[in-house]
């Protein structure tokens, strides 16, 4: 199942602040003109589609320094509320079920769900992620972080590649347990197998709009 898919329309057919929506959250904090431009829609008719999301609380600017003279550059970003129309699934019970497994069995208690949580996914991705390259296995591990809601996709550049994640499914629940951030990282390194390594660029739970991950291969790390 494609979370992100059944929660906003991102197709051409798809409502324009559902696009807004989407766009911003897949391709990070944007200006009117490219929100425009990259989802051919008017200035006139962009301008008042964020309008209506900055009323209904969706959205909110943020302001860029000017790379040069002139006003600084005001962003469109999420608000807490736009997230949240992305799941975060069954965020709300998660919390209160670590609440009551850390006041039953303690911080040992709850090491061990994030280890069982961790052995599950990693019988899961040794499955699916089984390319003869790094390369074939990230793009199966995007695939099937997709479909566990994280909107994840695999971009190369001169340095390797980069796993970004532009949705966290588990936000709230990692927010009260960080042990499954942890487990996660260890499992990406996993996929990526002993020729390359993973280290986090971007982190939601340190502020960023999304996660990413660095996998560079060994012969290019000198």
């Amino acid at each position: 199942m494609n979370y992100a898919s059944k929660s906003l329309d991102n197709s051409a057919e798809g409502k324009p602040a559902e696009r807004i929506l989407f766009f911003i959250k897949s391709k990070g904090p944007s200006p009117t003109a490219r929100l425009a431009q990259m989802l051919e829609m008017t200035p006139e008719a962009a301008r008042q589609q964020v309008q209506k999301l900055v009323a209904a609380g969706l959205i909110e600017g943020r302001q860029q320094d000017a790379a040069g003279v002139g006003r600084p550059r005001q962003d469109w970003v999420l608000t807490e509320a736009g997230n949240r129309r992305f799941p975060d699934t069954h965020a709300q019970m998660t919390v209160q079920l670590i609440g009551s497994i850390r006041q039953l069995f303690g911080e040992e208690g709850l090491d061990k769900l994030v280890a069982q949580r961790e052995n599950e996914a990693r019988l899961l991705y040794r499955q699916v992620c089984n390319g003869a390259t790094v390369q074939e296995r990230l793009a199966q591990l995007a695939a099937v972080r997709t479909d566990e809601g994280y909107m994840a996709r695999v971009e190369a550049d001169a340095q390797g590649w980069l796993l970004i994640e532009d949705h966290c499914p588990i936000c709230v629940a990692a927010r009260s347990c960080q042990g499954f951030c942890r487990s996660e990282l260890q499992l990406f390194a996993e996929v990526a197998g002993l020729d390359a390594t993973v280290t986090r660029e971007q982190h939601v739970l340190a502020g960023a709009t999304r996660c990413v991950y660095r996998i560079a291969p060994l012969q290019k790390l000198a």
